[in-house]
């Protein structure tokens, strides 16, 4: 059954011609161009070619293209990069997911042109390359893809931190220390935390019960209130009270990423970012989904916004990046993480 224009695209994680596990969701923030070829030479090569000689417009700034191989040896040449890359299919699931081939091994190729939420614009035949280039070329940017620019549903709250408590959260950084940490990739049935370039960052964890207690009381008293009035939710849980660093010596960066979409982070519903200074370069809060307009509050103030949002920190250019980085859920987020606790005790016992 063909795309609607509006539909949200299925989201997959799936091997590329160079890398193990690629998660599509990441490609979010530009248009993005999905091809499911003929697996006929002349029409296949025809659709490929148009890739080549539009190959100027695929940049991963104003359009990523993805090209879907079930037979992936059959393509001499390919490679990823910059801006386009090709997803090794050779089981048929992503195919299938998109309905570029049915139960009885039927195959339907198309082109589909996504926005940059990663919601269907178009849909059109494999052998209509030259008319799908002709409109992503007559595109606006792709933050105006929607007509006028919009926000990321961000809320921002002032004076949540005040100025002694940033300082106070610095100093134990530089005095107790601070570890790399790293991210989040479910193996299996299981979360696994892996160092890799995603992130460069320093993390203390707070573990002190009163100073936890100090910070929940400006919570509950300066910002749940606000979550609760713009969000609709009511914050019972706060998961890790977590200062970090992002330090230009370091490289300090965390790329592209969202929150929740590992089993063990299943539960988080919003996540929190309080800068504790201001005296360092880059290091802006981005939400490629919406644009690149960068969001830095005044440090002690409050950045707001659901863990499935894509968002990003850049790379830190000079001095240090402090922050206050916990994440809020509820009653019902704590039986989605007591059971998968619940289910990782269980297997290690057997």
């Amino acid at each position: 059954m063909p795309f609607l224009s509006g539909e949200a695209a299925p989201w997959f994680r799936a091997p590329t011609l160079s890398s193990p596990e690629f998660l599509f969701d990441t490609a979010a923030g530009r248009y993005v161009l999905l091809l499911f070829p003929p697996s006929d030479g002349a029409p296949k090569a025809e659709a490929l070619q148009q890739l080549m000689i539009h190959r100027a417009l695929l940049d991963d700034v104003r359009v990523s293209a993805f090209v879907v191989l079930r037979e992936p040896e059959r393509v001499k040449g390919a490679a990823d990069a910059r801006g386009l890359r090709w997803f090794r299919d050779e089981d048929g699931a992503v195919s299938r997911l998109y309905g570029a081939l049915d139960a009885e091994g039927r195959e339907r190729p198309f082109w589909l042109v996504l926005d940059p939420t990663l919601r269907v614009m178009w849909e059109a035949p494999a052998e209509a390359g030259d008319d799908v280039f002709r409109r992503l070329w007559s595109l606006p940017p792709p933050a105006e893809h929607a007509g006028l620019s919009v926000p990321a549903p961000v809320l921002i709250a002032p004076r949540v931190f005040e100025p002694e408590l940033c300082a106070r959260l610095i100093r134990m950084v530089e005095t107790q220390g601070s570890t790399f940490s790293g991210v989040m990739r479910d193996q299996g049935e299981v979360t696994v935390a892996v160092m890799d370039e995603l992130k460069k960052r320093r993390d203390l964890l707070i573990e002190d019960p009163a100073l936890q207690a100090e910070i929940r009381d400006r919570f509950e008293r300066r910002l749940f209130p606000l979550v609760q009035r713009a969000f609709g939710f009511e914050v019972t849980e706060v998961e890790r009270y977590l200062v970090t660093c992002y330090d230009a010596a370091d490289g300090g960066v965390f790329h592209a990423h969202r929150d929740n979409f590992t089993f063990q982070t299943a539960h988080r519903k919003f996540a929190c970012s309080i800068l504790l200074n201001d005296d360092f370069e880059g290091g802006d809060l981005r939400f490629p989904e919406f644009g690149a307009q960068p969001y830095r509050p005044p440090a002690g103030a409050a950045a707001v916004f659901a863990c499935g949002l894509l968002h990003e920190v850049s790379r830190v250019t000079s001095g240090r990046r402090y922050a206050f980085v916990p994440f809020f859920f509820d009653a019902e987020g704590r039986k989605v993480r007591e059971a998968y606790a619940e289910r990782i005790r269980a297997q290690q016992a057997t």
